[in-house]
């Protein structure tokens, strides 16, 4: 094809995000002592010279170096890692390109077209596309003995391979909507989605290094709630509480197994993420008001979550 021939719409949008991304994604490479080290990617994130990436690329590191697509490398220090969440923040010791735009992926829908800019592989500035190919997905995360469901997953067929985690997950104008996490199988790659909540969770580790969590101590899982709740409520889902950690505030609060929890402060929960995404460093201490639907009758109880130790 001539180099000067109009390219066809999609493979235009392609490579605009292409071109504007992969200055802007690093590989990594992070040494673990005397254990060896572990490759991935990272994207800048601010002008000082961090950059956002996964908690299980750098894993326990402290430092590492980053390359990026022109040639130049920089070292690199661990910030902050958040294992729960599968991010991490690094800084580079010298000047980084400017980030590129960030944007929401709660504003995805399925079929979107997205790009995938990493370092699979080991091979610098690498480009792949594909579609939404579903959302709210979840997947599980442990630090330590604390365990949770990150939230909100992207699954994309976009390929994804080793040294990806950590790259870019961008929409059709070039804004990163995800950092790619995970080769989940044939065809099908999972990415920690850009919203309010993991922004919340990279400017902790920014700022302070670590997240700090509540801690309520339920076990939960979504369950139907019973026709004529749904029909007063026009909701079709709750959380049914299958066990109440001993010593836990919810323990302590008079939560019971079975309870069906409706809402936490007002606010309505369908699923586990939605309780998780309100239980971050505000909730700490806090005055929580749980609902529940028990033996058929409204209940409100009254909790103070604690800090989650890992």
């Amino acid at each position: 094809m001539d180099a000067h021939e109009p390219l066809d719409g999609y493979s235009a949008v392609v490579a605009s995000v292409a071109e504007s991304l992969t200055p802007r994604v690093a590989a990594l490479r992070v040494r673990h002592g005397g254990r060896g080290e572990s490759a991935g990617s990272a994207v800048v994130l601010t002008a000082e010279g961090h950059m956002v990436t996964n908690a299980h690329v750098v894993g326990p590191a402290r430092t590492g170096e980053a390359s990026f697509s022109d040639g130049t490398t920089a070292g690199l220090t661990v910030v902050g890692r958040d294992a729960l969440s599968d991010l991490a923040i690094v800084r580079a010791d010298r000047p980084v390109p400017d980030p590129p735009e960030f944007g929401d992926a709660d504003q995805l829908r399925v079929g979107m077209l997205v790009v995938a800019v990493g370092n699979p592989l080991g091979l610098v500035g690498s480009v792949t596309a594909g579609v939404v190919s579903g959302l709210g997905r979840s997947m599980p995360a442990r630090s330590g003995n604390a365990a949770r469901l990150i939230e909100d997953v992207i699954q994309t067929d976009a390929a994804l391979n080793p040294g990806s985690s950590g790259g870019a997950l961008a929409d059709s104008r070039g804004r990163v909507v995800g950092i790619n996490t995970a080769l989940a199988g044939l065809g099908l790659g999972l990415a920690v989605p850009v919203n309010a909540t993991t922004r919340r969770i990279i400017f902790a580790l920014m700022h302070d290094g670590r997240v700090r969590r509540a801690y309520l101590g339920l076990v939960t899982s979504p369950a139907p709630l019973p026709p004529a709740w749904v029909e007063r409520t026009g909701r079709h889902i709750a959380l049914r509480v299958i066990e109440v950690v001993s010593g836990s505030p919810a323990e302590s609060s008079g939560l019971r197994a079975g309870d069906l929890v409706l809402a936490v402060n007002g606010h309505p929960l369908g699923d586990a993420q939605s309780l998780q995404r309100l239980l971050l460093d505000d909730a700490i201490g806090s005055r929580t008001e749980v609902t529940v639907l028990r033996n058929g009758a409204l209940v409100d109880v009254v909790a103070r979550p604690t800090e989650l130790v890992e």
